[in-house]
């Protein structure tokens, strides 16, 4: 048998009924591509190059000395060098790369060339261009069939790759001993003992990141049931008010199919905190959830950032990079701000969520996706649409299910809970003993509107775990546009408060806000100093025309 000679016809056998597909008379698997370069990217994110390699090294040997083993038990070959040029030939009917003909031996002194390696193509995709070979499984995979058809041990390994910008990657194979110290550390990654050493650095790692994660969340927990023993805190939203428990409630519920969701509401209520809810709930949490703030990217980038691009598409593309789209494959990709997108982006953001493809800048191929979409925005589509700013089919196609996020002037039931977790978060933060809010400031945070929502709130809580003198958050240490904040008269329970009681409640806070002076409170007020004497007096908080008796700011509710 000729090395030359071997072909799909001969090698591949094909049973669909059976689900069995035989290569080389060995059973054997179809992996794709991108799923291997995915392996690749999830081992050196977790585990590090050396444990990466090494693994894909080994696996790699595994499989070329098994595949060594088949071809000698199939066919009969001239000599060894033949079954050991059949190695090349084997891998590149296989899908794993081209060798330039006439350069199939790795022993050789001219070595073997590859062209289209996956694997060079797999790790540019996912980390860019490398400093050192990329090739690992193909180098592992080499080794093992030179070493079964040898009978010894042959490493082989690159001197150039495609993953470092070389025009093609170049494998020569050698014994131990013919390597000397030259490569010796590379030669580390066939033995199972680099394994386990690898393994245990990086399983060391991994533990004592999670191991330090826990500690700072229990202490995170143990300040949250400390400030806020009532707060039950899924993903960290408050919802005591029944509006927000609405909200949540119908997100959870939506959470359980794969409908596209707009979220809705002021900038800073917690439209993301809602759609990671909705990630989290649903059957895509153990997938990716990326948000991509769509007014902060440019329209000349937006396509390249959200679809992805080939090498050489534009000025700066030095290498293929998938979009967010792609990144976001089997979980969520969250567009907030989706309002900004520029009209000519909207057709073609359009056509990808109809057709569940996306083709990437300077390429003529689509590519599937499997992504759920969630958007979010302040603004009112609605009024867009009817100015011709935002598309309707688009609209309609991302509106299928709408979870409008109330503000925080309209869940007044959320403000101090909401207010005691962003106080124990931003205590742990800046590692300071602040653990409760006092009456008086409580009382005021109730009183403002907050037009920031829970950021502004968020903000307001960092600055008085800040200035804080003791142990808790006094009236002093709020923010300025807080403490002078007057309150709102509202319907409670349904009922109207009777008007004196409103007068009562209004004329006390603007007495707080102005320090207990009554003369500039009245001038405030519009009455005269005596009308306003006589309202204390009424109120039962005066002695005589000079004296205010202290009050709280909500005294006599």
């Amino acid at each position: 048998m000729d090395a030359r000679d071997l072909h799909h016809k001969e090698i591949l056998e094909l049973d669909p009924d059976g689900g069995v597909i035989r290569f080389a008379g060995q059973r054997a698997l179809l992996v794709d591509a991108v799923a291997m370069g995915l392996l690749r990217k999830y081992l050196v994110e977790n585990f590090g190059v050396a444990a990466a390699r090494t693994v894909l090294t080994q696996f790699g040997f595994a499989h070329g000395w098994r595949m060594a083993e088949a071809l000698q038990a199939e066919f009969k070959w001239k000599s060894e060098e033949d079954w050991r040029r059949a190695g090349p030939r084997i891998h590149m009917l296989g899908g794993l790369f081209r060798v330039e003909p006439g350069e199939e031996d790795p022993l050789s002194a001219a070595g073997t060339t590859v062209l289209a390696s996956y694997e060079a193509e797999q790790h540019v995709l996912h980390f860019g261009r490398a400093d050192a070979a990329v090739c690992w499984t193909i180098s592992g995979l080499t080794s093992g069939y030179v070493s079964r058809t040898a009978g010894k041990d042959i490493y082989v390994l690159e001197d150039r790759c495609m993953g470092k910008g070389d025009a093609a990657c170049h494998l020569v194979g050698r014994t131990p001993e013919e390597w000397g110290d030259e490569r010796e550390e590379e030669l580390g990654f066939f033995r199972a003992k680099h394994l386990a050493e690898c393994l245990d650095v990086s399983l060391g790692r991994v533990t004592e990141t999670l191991k330090k994660a826990e500690k700072k969340l229990r202490a995170h927990r143990r300040a949250l049931v400390r400030v806020a023993p009532d707060v039950d805190e899924p993903l960290g939203i408050i919802a005591k008010s029944p509006r927000m428990s609405e909200v949540v409630d119908l997100a959870r519920r939506v959470a359980q199919v794969d409908a596209t969701v707009l979220i809705t509401g002021e900038s800073g209520s917690g439209k993301e905190r809602i759609a990671r809810l909705v990630h989290d709930e649903s059957t895509r949490a153990s997938g990716p959830f990326i948000a991509v703030n769509c007014g902060a990217i440019t329209e000349s980038l937006f396509e390249s950032e959200l679809f992805g691009h080939t090498r050489g598409a534009f000025t700066g593309a030095t290498h293929d990079r998938p979009g967010l789209f792609e990144a976001a494959n089997r979980g969520t990709l969250l567009l907030d701000e989706v309002g900004e997108i520029a009209p000519a982006m909207q057709v073609k953001l359009l056509r990808a969520l109809q057709e569940g493809e996306v083709r990437r800048v300077g390429e003529n191929k689509n590519r599937p996706i499997d992504v759920r979409i969630l958007a979010a925005t302040n603004r009112d589509l609605d009024q867009h649409v009817a100015g011709g700013a935002f598309r309707q089919d688009l609209y309609y196609r991302l509106k299928v299910v709408e979870l409008n996020v109330p503000p925080l002037r309209e869940r007044n039931d959320d403000i101090l809970p909401l207010a005691r977790v962003l106080l124990a978060s931003a205590a742990i933060r800046m590692k300071r003993n602040v653990s409760g809010i006092s009456p008086r400031a409580a009382d005021q945070l109730l009183r403002y509107e907050w037009p920031g929502n829970v950021r502004e709130l968020e903000n307001a809580m960092e600055r008085a775990v800040a200035l804080a003198r003791g142990g808790r958050v006094d009236l002093d240490d709020l923010p300025e546009e807080v403490r002078r904040a007057v309150p709102t008269p509202v319907l409670k329970t349904g009922a109207v408060q009777p008007l004196d009681d409103v007068e009562k409640e209004y004329i006390l806070a603007a007495l707080a806000s102005n320090g207990g002076n009554q003369t500039h409170t009245a001038r405030q007020l519009g009455i005269g100093l005596a009308t306003l004497n006589r309202r204390l007096k009424k109120y039962r908080l005066v002695r005589d025309t000079k004296e205010v008796v202290p009050a709280s700011p909500r005294a006599g509710r």
